[in-house]
């Protein structure tokens, strides 16, 4: 199956009208161990006008081997980039949507840090559900779109950085908790992962509110 690569044309169209475009996607919503990551990638009228870097798509479609060197030639293209986090024990305490928006309100927080000016901004949310308005009123408003991190190049490269990072954290809570196999399975229900469950039982990094030991496997 031939993968068509994202582009840049809903960007431009909707730069005619906002002086930026933050891109949002999420990764590690159905995890059963670690945080929920939420990537934000700034798009302006000079990166529209940029060519989208090679390799560039939706994190799931690159292999785990060139995501890395992806995610560091994104990070050069974009004006801006930042990761937020949601810790297991807020998606306990407030639940999965509202820890994505907790996330999601922390990366846009984290642009500032760039210069980026957040008031002249829309988002445009990968998915169909807008989760973050609710925590806070961002910029020019949400626009949730579907497949965006298929077909937007920003959110593509919102989706990949995220993925980056939150695969890093995970390897590094590998060594504090190796019998879970997170280098491998990142968090999610392998069959590894939930027999180590059984043996050991929940760490502090599981979703404890979750129904863990019904959880499909995914890996």
């Amino acid at each position: 199956m031939t993968v068509v690569a994202p582009r840049l044309s809903v960007e431009r169209r909707l730069l005619r009208d906002h002086a930026l475009v933050i891109a949002c996607d999420e990764v590690g919503r159905g995890a059963l161990a670690g945080p929920v990551a939420v990537g934000a990638a700034v798009a302006d009228a000079a990166l529209s006008r940029r060519r989208v870097p090679e390799g560039l798509r939706d994190s799931k479609l690159i292999v785990e081997s060139r995501r890395a060197s992806v995610a560091a030639r994104v990070r050069e293209w974009v004006p801006a980039s930042a990761v937020g986090w949601a810790s297991a024990a807020e998606v306990d305490s407030v639940g999965i949507i509202r820890a994505l928006g907790l996330a999601a309100v922390r990366a846009i927080d984290g642009l500032r840090e760039f210069g980026v000016e957040i008031d002249d901004a829309l988002v445009i949310l990968d998915g169909n559900h807008d989760y973050i308005t609710p925590i806070a009123p961002i910029g020019r408003g949400v626009m949730p779109i579907i497949k965006a991190d298929r077909d937007c190049a920003s959110a593509s490269a919102a989706s990949v950085i995220a993925k980056v990072a939150r695969d890093e954290l995970m390897m590094s809570l590998h060594e504090e908790h190796p019998a879970y196999r997170w280098a491998q399975n990142k968090g999610y229900a392998s069959a590894e992962h939930r027999a180590a469950i059984s043996a050991h039982g929940l760490s502090i990094h599981h979703r404890a509110s979750w129904s863990i030991a019904a959880a499909p496997t995914l890996f």
